[in-house]
């Protein structure tokens, strides 16, 4: 079996040999074990299923898990499996892949002495990454499951990172050790709350993952203001869980596709790759077309449905993809024509010429928040 030590240490090497571990982290993730944070169960993907892998069991299969540059999932069901011997259906936490982890501490700019918030405790791992550079008395976290703070709390105390963790609703932050020079949020929030902005010290920086139900995959480096004002562009791509107060209503194909024999059907010259796979048209896509739901349904190689769900309404559109096709049918049902809408927001994102992640940018503030091409004199809301 391979020592963790070599693990952590070939885990490094490979962060650092791909360009997501910067000199001025290199030496915390060297410092820090991750397996230390990890919990003895975790899940594993097994098709729709999530199976645990016991490190009782196993010890070399959950170790390979803790340093694979992959995120580990912690928590399913929140916390109560539904499935037989602890088989779960729906991630609730996990540990983020270190290469993100990495990447996002890099992007935070936070220097030894700075006084750092972090939204979403989780293992605690990412907290003690920024305790060992920062000081861990610098460092408050909070988490919103009493069960995943306490146990970071005692893993943290217990290889020597004190960090404050606080159990709590992480969209209000932390006033009592406000004001703060770094927030980072590892959950992801469609609307970015203002407290963050107003527990920053103005110049100071907000490291948020910012998601739409289309499009889960934004981070946004802001900047605070004086008055509790923050603006900021996106900087990289990253997928996180949401705030809890965020998730909505998961989207069920089982529950919600119905009446398909009603469904009107019309056909698309649209590739749905286009829309889906092309990073920049999807994020466009969701900052137009609200409560939209992307499930990707695979069928036989080279065929999958692409379904688009509205689960409060109970809108819904599948367009079927055969190999080498040039149409696609679509079908749709329920008060909104959903794949209409997202083909709209795609010819509007193609109008504007295809503008890239990084022209697209948020103000938020007590009045609400702002979305931006290029500056603030062209929003888009």
């Amino acid at each position: 079996m391979i020592s963790a030590s070599a693990r952590l240490a070939g885990l490094v090497d490979e962060l650092v040999r791909v360009g997501d571990l910067s000199p001025g982290w290199q030496g915390a993730v060297s410092a820090v074990p991750r397996h230390l944070f990890i919990p003895d169960t975790v899940w594993k993907e097994d098709g729709d299923r999530l199976v645990p892998v016991h490190r009782a069991d196993d010890e070399d299969a959950w170790l390979g898990l803790c340093y694979a540059n992959e995120p580990v999932i912690t928590q399913v069901d929140d916390g109560d499996p539904d499935g037989p011997g602890l088989v779960g259906h729906e991630i609730t936490s996990s540990a983020s892949r270190p290469g993100v982890v990495t990447s996002m501490l890099a992007r935070l700019e936070a220097e030894p002495g700075m006084r750092v918030l972090e939204i979403g405790t989780g293992t605690g791992w990412n907290a003690a990454l920024l305790a060992e550079r920062l000081g861990a008395a610098n460092v408050t976290s909070v988490e919103v499951d009493p069960a995943v703070a306490d146990r970071a709390r005692a893993v943290l105390e217990a290889t020597g990172h004190p960090v404050a963790v606080v159990t709590g609703d992480g969209a209000s932050g932390h006033p009592p050790s406000a004001p703060y020079d770094r927030v980072i949020a590892t959950v992801a929030a469609q609307q970015v709350p203002c407290a963050w902005a107003e527990q920053t010290r103005p110049g100071g920086r907000v490291l948020v993952p910012w998601a739409t139900d289309f499009h889960n995959g934004a981070l946004v480096a802001f900047t605070v203001a004086h008055g509790g004002v923050m603006r900021g562009r996106i900087v990289g791509n990253v997928a996180f869980m949401r705030l809890r107060e965020q998730r909505g209503i998961r989207a069920s194909l089982a529950r919600d596709v119905r009446d398909a024999a009603g469904a009107r059907r019309t056909f698309t010259d649209l590739h749905p790759y286009d829309v889906m796979g092309e990073y920049d048209a999807s994020l466009a896509v969701g900052l137009r077309v609200a409560r939209c739901k992307p499930v990707i349904e695979h069928r036989a190689e080279g065929s999958y449905t692409v379904w688009l769900i509205d689960p409060w309404s109970g809108s819904w559109a599948g367009l079927a993809h055969e190999a080498g096709a040039a149409k696609f049918e679509v079908r749709q049902q329920g008060d909104r024509d959903l794949w209409d809408e997202v083909e709209a927001a795609y010819r509007w994102w193609d109008r504007l010429d295809r503008p890239t992640a990084d022209r697209w940018g948020l103000t938020v503030s007590r009045e609400g928040q702002h979305v931006w091409l290029d500056d603030e004199s062209n929003p888009i809301d």
